[in-house]
């Protein structure tokens, strides 16, 4: 999926197949509007349903990417934790993990059972 920076936002590109919808919605659209013979305002009201449906994908593919996004970076940060906490607890000696220990901060947690201060080594 790319990006498109519009005013100084970024634009989520439809993917092809998507993109696709647009064509046939507009098709489709013209289609009623030319056997209705509605051609004002009926173009107009293809023009807004066309905007919101496009917005609309816009914003479940910006979802889908933020959420696939916010996935990435919270396994990247366990196993960067992961990494430096210990296997047992320096002060009590009871067993630790990225899922037991009370983080404090994204460098500190503090040990379930003595709640010993662990830090990230410098």
């Amino acid at each position: 999926m790319s990006k498109k920076k519009k005013n100084d936002r970024e634009e989520i590109e439809l993917p092809y197949p998507w993109q696709r919808i647009q064509g046939a919605l507009w098709l489709l659209g013209l289609a009623v509007i030319a056997w209705q013979d509605w051609w004002w305002p009926g173009i107009l009201v293809l023009a807004a349903i066309s905007g919101l449906t496009q917005a609309a994908l816009q914003l479940y593919f910006s979802r889908q990417e933020e959420a696939k996004t916010a996935v990435n970076e919270q396994t990247r940060l366990q196993q960067e934790r992961s990494a430096w906490l210990p296997s047992v607890c320096p002060n009590c000696g009871g067993p630790l993990s990225v899922a037991t220990v009370n983080w404090t901060g994204p460098d500190t947690a503090d040990c379930p059972y003595c709640k010993a201060n662990l830090k990230k080594p410098a």
